[in-house]
């Protein structure tokens, strides 16, 4: 089936070649203005790196923090549900959409010349606990034997709260993890002491702001949800926003750049 690429700018033609990173907007965001939120980061990477930006499957009102600002730079998305006045779905017709947009989005890029390998994923808030559970489909899948498009490497998983959702249905049932369709804030399924279906293997890089409101969710995610050995953690004194200040900037940098080397993405 043929499709039209979306308007999204494509990256410098310097960056065809490099290896990919698709990037998960929050909820109440679009593609296009978190590309802008992330130009601090993409600027000290863009010779390591392409990035490349997804648009969620759901129209919504923007997010409170992101109206004032780029209140013009509608339409606003988002890939769940966070709110009861969100229209409800049916969890397998949620991950199918979510899909959907991953794919396309990749396939734009692929249009546009992209050719390097795709090897991470990266969100903020919303698009941290997508990032996150498509990580967690991906392990489960290749467990059993079954395979995907693409190998995710690594997440970099930026204010992501628990808990974990399921993004193929192939993944069955698992304590702690949550449909497509449910709300987060209504989840009281999780996960025991002794179950281990829903705990990422898979290398993730968490960064947490101190001040954010949502932390004790975030942490939840790293302690519960991510095996302790696969994980780095970044803190900075920031509330819900991508670290903006060059210090906070530089640790995020490094830390994405000691992980690719250590998993032969990077060589210098």
């Amino acid at each position: 089936m043929s499709y039209t690429p979306s308007p999204t700018p494509s990256a410098d033609e310097e960056t065809l070649g490099l290896p990919r990173i698709l990037c998960l907007h929050g909820g109440g965001v679009n593609a296009d203005i978190f590309r802008l939120q992330m130009r601090p980061i993409i600027t000290r990477l863009s010779s390591r790196f392409r990035f490349v930006f997804a648009d969620g499957p759901f129209i919504c009102p923007a997010h409170p923090a992101i109206g004032a600002v780029y209140g013009n730079h509608g339409p606003f998305r988002r890939w769940l549900r966070w709110l009861p006045e969100h229209p409800e779905i049916d969890g397998e017709t949620a991950s199918e959409e979510i899909q959907y947009q991953l794919r396309t989005a990749m396939e734009d890029d692929n249009y546009r010349g992209g050719r390097g390998e795709w090897v991470g994923l990266l969100g903020f808030s919303q698009g941290a606990k997508i990032a996150a559970s498509l990580l967690l489909a991906q392990q489960t899948l290749e467990a059993s034997g079954q395979t995907q498009d693409c190998n995710w490497k690594f997440g970099v998983i930026m204010a992501g709260r628990a808990p974990l959702v399921t993004l193929d249905e192939r993944m069955g049932y698992i304590k702690g993890v949550q449909d497509a369709s449910g709300i987060g804030a209504e989840f009281t399924d999780w996960a025991g002491s002794g179950d281990e279906g829903h705990i990422l293997r898979i290398p993730t890089i968490h960064i947490h702001g101190l001040k954010d409101p949502g932390l004790h969710l975030h942490r939840k995610l790293l302690d519960k949800y991510c095996l302790p050995e696969s994980t780095t953690l970044v803190e900075w004194e920031g509330d819900h926003r991508l670290p903006f200040k060059g210090p906070d900037v530089l640790a995020v940098v490094d830390q994405i750049s000691i992980v690719a080397r250590s998993l032969g993405i990077l060589t210098h």
